[in-house]
């Protein structure tokens, strides 16, 4: 059935349950899981002659950026672990995360995308958007959506 399961995750308890999710099917089709993290790119925010008090550098916020993503990916890790299913984990910084979640699924040859939805509609969904909504809409491969 599936060979590699994308799991993109933000470490929200919508997507630890998109994990768990995903890790039962690969287990059951004998598929393989990729997490995928996606952290905001760095931003250069100095404004003529002020610079913020919480101003950070880029290796810094690189480094903080690989913490928290590292803390997101061990979690997947874990699941998988815990189910005997075989795991990769990979996360990149990127401003455009359904891009970056298509990317990935193209990259690490992934048959299956699982994701969470927070299932927003009408205003919200208009003004926030839905990272799942542009992956569905960008993406050839099939798209387990998780509500």
């Amino acid at each position: 059935m599936f060979r590699n399961i994308l799991v993109p995750t933000d470490g929200s308890a919508l997507s630890r349950k998109a994990v768990k999710k995903a890790v039962a099917l690969a287990k059951l089709s004998g598929a393989k899981v990729t997490g995928f993290h996606v952290a905001p790119a760095y931003k250069f925010n100095v404004y003529a002659d002020y610079i913020p008090p919480d101003f950070i550098l880029p290796k810094e916020y690189e480094a903080k950026a690989k913490k928290i993503a590292a803390k997101h990916l061990d979690a997947v890790k874990k699941e998988c672990a815990a189910a005997g299913v075989s795991c990769a984990a990979y996360s990149v910084c990127s401003d455009f995360a359904a891009d970056a979640i298509i990317k990935a699924a193209k990259k690490y040859k992934c048959d299956l995308v699982a994701m969470g939805s927070h299932g927003r509609s009408g205003l919200s969904k208009l003004l926030i958007g839905s990272e799942t909504q542009k992956v569905l809409a960008g993406i050839k491969i099939p798209v387990l959506v998780l509500r």
